[in-house]
């Protein structure tokens, strides 16, 4: 029975556990998207989330909560001045985890987990809201095709 055990251990102490995430963290928010296994993914989501939330509000106080996470200064900045504006109406769920395969030598399941709002192919994919147009703005339009068409004759 797993009662109590919340978190993912990933076979490593808690030092090493806690390096390897904020390592993992601060190359994920510079380079928006990074490779790895789907329990590493997981367990980074949990870890990388609530520090973006923390970042929508930039106070001291909240830049060196990040860096004791983090505990590096370049992800700090980039986290502050390019991936919390671009989250700031966003309410959670900044990351998203996309399963890619199996990895050759030891099959283990691998994903991709990547911020949600830089992903440049989904977001030009996406459909754009169309300006609903009004019953009376199309009867408009429909009239005024029919008479522009025998003065061109």
């Amino acid at each position: 029975m797993r009662h109590n055990k919340a978190i993912n251990h990933l076979g490593r102490q808690s030092g090493h556990r806690k390096a390897m995430l904020a390592n993992m963290a601060s190359s994920l928010i510079m380079h928006k998207r990074i490779n790895t296994t789907v329990a590493k993914a997981k367990a980074l989501k949990s870890y990388v989330e609530p520090l973006i939330t923390k970042s929508k509000e930039d106070t001291t106080h909240s830049r060196r909560v990040v860096f004791s996470y983090l505990k590096d200064k370049n992800a700090v900045a980039e986290l502050f001045r390019t991936v919390a504006p671009k989250v700031a109406d966003r309410p959670g769920g900044y990351t998203r985890v996309l399963h890619t395969g199996f990895r050759q030598g030891d099959a283990a399941e691998m994903a991709l987990i990547e911020l949600v709002d830089f992903n440049e192919a989904a977001l030009a994919s996406a459909p754009k809201a169309a300006k609903k147009a009004t019953r009376r703005s199309r009867a408009k339009k429909a009239e005024a095709a029919p008479e522009e068409a025998p003065q061109a004759e």
